[in-house]
């Protein structure tokens, strides 16, 4: 089996979307380039951060146009720098 490693300071991101074909209301097909590609996923892996706020598995929000996209076994991921990550997404109770 074959997986992908961040090195150094880097985050993995699964960035697989869902590929269900997307339609206007008067029937236009929109293409997955014309979409807008969502902000936040789910962490794959983590590089070697020392004291990192996030840990596989967590979901994440990131700056818009970051990190390099790749396809690896059918699959979409993004490599980004750790700066990168805005934020946890994260539950919790409303008070």
């Amino acid at each position: 089996m074959k997986e992908l490693q961040p090195l150094n300071d880097n985050v993995l991101l699964d960035i697989s979307a869902d590929k269900a074909e997307q339609k206007t209301a008067s029937g236009i097909i929109i293409p997955d380039s014309a979409k807008e590609q969502p902000q936040y996923a789910k962490v794959v892996a983590i590089g070697v951060i020392e004291n990192a706020g996030i840990s596989k598995g967590d979901t994440v929000f990131y700056k818009r146009f970051a990190g390099t996209e790749v396809e690896f076994e059918g699959k979409k991921y993004l490599f980004l720098p750790y700066a990168d990550v805005l934020a946890k997404i994260v539950e919790t109770e409303e008070i």
